[in-house]
């Protein structure tokens, strides 16, 4: 057996804890607390950072319990593209699912705000990528310092990110949207103006 099979199926060890969890889960019936529907209950839809430490505190910090929002979480919490996925998400929430306001959530301490794409695909070559696949992107009209890479202004980037949203051809002018920051630490919210 190779070193990489070996340590892959070493860290393939989570999933079975995970499913083993998740069987007594079932079993105990652990679901029932979270019963809920499709719906947002408070018809507003979140686009936040995929951020460990939002995990549990974003909800919490803004009194929100299992079916209140819908949040689409991602690398910084940004909306890079008009007809990507979190924007597609977006506009799903809005006709099937009765969104009205959309918060987009950045927070202190991100670690997407600092990645820099040319490590990224340096990384990505020392762990067997070839160069042709890393080239590929520019065949899709890809930008890889602006998709992979950070931001510098926090603020600037949820800003960018809202407008984009308010500008957006499918997005209809009676839907709020707005910009926060939420500390990582503390759960404090504050407006981007």
């Amino acid at each position: 057996m190779t070193r990489s099979i070996r340590k892959a199926e070493e860290e393939g060890m989570m999933i079975d804890e995970i499913l083993q969890y998740n069987k007594k889960f079932v079993e105990n019936e652990g679901y029932v607390r979270y019963i809920t529907n499709k719906y947002p209950n408070k018809k507003i839809a979140i686009v936040s950072c995929m951020d460990t430490r939002l995990t549990e505190l974003l909800p919490s910090a803004l009194g929100l319990k299992n079916g209140d929002a819908k949040i689409i979480k991602n690398a910084g919490g940004v909306i890079s593209h008009p007809f990507g996925s979190a924007m597609r998400s977006l506009l799903i929430g809005i006709y099937e699912l009765d969104v009205k306001e959309i918060l987009v959530i950045g927070h202190t301490d991100c670690g997407a705000r600092h990645t820099d794409s040319k490590k990224i695909i340096e990384k990505m070559k020392q762990r067997g990528i070839p160069q042709k696949n890393i080239d590929m992107v520019k065949y899709y009209g890809i930008d890889f310092d602006s998709w992979l890479g950070g931001f510098k202004d926090l603020d600037l980037s949820i800003k960018k990110s809202v407008e984009l949203i308010r500008s957006h051809p499918f997005v209809p002018e009676e839907i709020m949207v707005y910009g926060l920051v939420i500390d990582s630490v503390t759960g404090e919210l504050r407006k981007v103006v």
